[in-house]
């Protein structure tokens, strides 16, 4: 079932309420904890702001045992709604560019996707959980962004059906500005999360998901004290009165598409071709993956592999040199010779005495051999984690789950931000 993310008046999550609702489900469900393989802990929008996000996440997932845990940057949360609710499957599927349109409770996310392939993504603080009110029409809940647009009222305060009224015209109108192509407004330039959209093409169709979709497209009609429903109204008159240039479209999920998104998309599970040495201890967490510029032609020279790795380690931060995952994009036929001469390449370029693992992660399926060449042949002395068919980008984060027997494959969550320090 879905929860109204537990806030408190003192900027933190209701741990316990959560708990509770999570110890349900799994009671409604009839599933043991102990009877789940993997899964992941996924901190989304306004949640990831709250002091004691960090913590949170990791009682759960110290909890399920398997579990993994990561915060999403607002483009990862973009490409999780995409994928969840739809949309790349609707463009896969008809040929056609679709903008989906995620609004939540306390952001917007976009994606253009053509022929099924994220073109970009952009987000911008408007959602329809920025303000609450209780029953008395008393302030419960504001956040900044709802103070940008407009709101005065403290908490504790009546806020007049009129200044409502203001305060939806100008958040909708940004988000739909943002829609149309590009923020003109001073209001939506201030709340944009990311860079704003540059040269994207039209799309033939717009889809919408998120908590607030489901008022656009009318599966839901009672009111939970906030914004949401008139911000969906206004969404919804902008396509009547033509405003946008492509008509709407039901992607097929709403409120559900982050976190369907996370479970197709960010768990990614690695067993046929993996190389773990055996005194590897996992899981590791929030490892920086740096990606060396390899030029994988017929012929891999090891001196030039060792020399691009060094480049790329001494890219990164002092902080993030402990455990660092290396990305290789492989080209070309997983010859022998070819990806023993990768290997000589990179233990070349290890740091000598180090106690922290080697981990590669490589998106084509040459990962077992590489990491036996590095073990078995070339004597590497540090534990190797050799995993492969995932797909990352320089400054991703990757966290590595337990083995799971007895299929051996351990789950990969990939993330784009880690928590704020406070």
């Amino acid at each position: 079932p879905i929860l109204l993310t537990p806030f408190l008046p003192d900027y933190t999550i209701d741990a316990t309420q959560l708990e509770a609702f999570i110890d349900g489900a799994y009671r409604s469900a009839g599933v043991n904890p102990e009877a789940v393989d993997s899964g992941a802990v996924i901190l989304t929008g306004e949640a990831i702001k709250r002091k004691n996000a960090e913590a949170i996440a990791g009682i759960f997932a110290s909890q399920a045992g398997k579990f993994v845990c990561a915060s999403a940057g607002h483009h990862m949360e973009c490409t999780l709604a995409a994928h969840g609710s739809g949309a790349t499957a609707v463009s896969r599927r008809t040929h056609r560019t679709v903008l989906n349109v995620d609004i939540g409770g306390g952001t917007t996310k976009l994606a253009l996707v053509k022929n099924g392939e994220i073109l970009g993504t952009c987000a911008i603080a408007v959602g329809g959980r920025l303000i609450v009110r209780d029953a008395a029409g008393r302030l419960t809940r504001a956040e900044d962004s709802a103070r940008q647009a407009g709101l005065r009222q403290a908490l504790g305060e009546t806020v007049p059906e009129a200044d409502v009224e203001r305060l939806v015209d100008a958040l909708a109108d940004a988000v739909i500005e943002l829609i149309q192509g590009a923020p003109k407004s001073e209001l939506a330039k201030k709340l944009l999360l990311t860079e704003a959209p540059v040269n994207w093409p039209a799309p033939h169709f717009v889809t919408f998901s998120g908590g607030v979709s489901e008022y656009i497209f009318e599966r839901e009609t009672e009111s939970f004290g906030d914004i949401a429903r008139p911000l969906a109204a206004r969404v919804r008159k902008a396509f009547e009165a033509g405003k946008i240039g492509a008509p709407m479209m039901d992607p097929g999920q709403g409120i559900r598409a982050t976190v369907i998104g996370a479970s197709q998309f960010t768990v990614q599970l690695s067993g046929k071709t993996i190389h773990l040495s055996g005194h590897v201890s996992l899981p590791v967490r929030n490892v920086p993956v740096t990606f060396p510029a390899l030029e994988l032609h017929d012929e891999v020279d090891p001196a030039a592999v060792a020399e691009a790795i060094a480049d790329a380690l001494a890219r990164m931060d002092e902080d993030s040199r402990g455990t660092v995952a290396l990305g290789i994009r492989w080209r070309g036929e997983p010859y022998y010779q070819r990806l023993r001469n990768l290997a000589a390449g990179i233990a070349q370029a290890l740091e000598p005495g180090s106690q922290s693992p080697l981990i590669l992660m490589i998106d084509r399926d040459v990962g077992r051999l590489l990491g036996h060449i590095l073990e078995h042949e070339l004597g590497v002395q540090r534990g190797v984690v050799s995993i492969d068919g995932i797909q990352l980008r320089e400054f991703d984060y990757v966290d590595i789950g337990e083995l799971i027997e007895p299929s051996q494959v351990v789950p990969v969550v990939i993330k784009s931000l880690l928590f704020p320090v406070h």
